[in-house]
């Protein structure tokens, strides 16, 4: 049986539903300026590759392994990290990209985490180069 798609929209902020079924920031990139991969307890993995000009964010991508939420959380990071600073970018928090979804299972919390942290592990790369 097929989910109940009303209910799925239903259920949802619209920030989320867009951050769920969004697809355009999902890019593998070859020579990034930031790079940083982690999976979580559960087993998603996000990965980050991060573009700077004048350090700038120019351009925030991602790629997982993951179910929907995951998807969310790195499209919420990816969306509030460009056009900052480098500095600016590491005050995004788990907290901040739940907020901005609203509508997070709070059992998927952890995604937010999972996003962050592979953010924050792109954002320190930058720093070692």
């Amino acid at each position: 049986m097929y989910p109940d798609r009303n209910d799925f929209l239903n259920s949802h902020s619209l920030h989320y539903i867009e951050m769920a079924l969004s697809t355009d920031r999902i890019e593998r990139i070859a020579h990034p300026d930031g790079y940083g991969k982690r999976t979580g307890d559960c087993g998603d993995t996000a990965e980050f590759f991060l573009i700077l000009k004048d350090n700038i964010l120019q351009s925030v991508s991602f790629d997982i392994h993951g179910c929907m939420n995951t998807t969310a959380c790195c499209n919420t990071v990816a969306k509030l990290a460009v056009g900052k600073t480098v500095e600016a970018a590491w005050e995004i928090t788990p907290e901040i990209v739940d907020g901005f979804l609203e509508t997070l299972p709070k059992d998927h919390f952890h995604c937010a985490e999972l996003a962050v942290g592979a953010f924050y592990l792109a954002l320190t790369d930058i720093n070692v180069k």
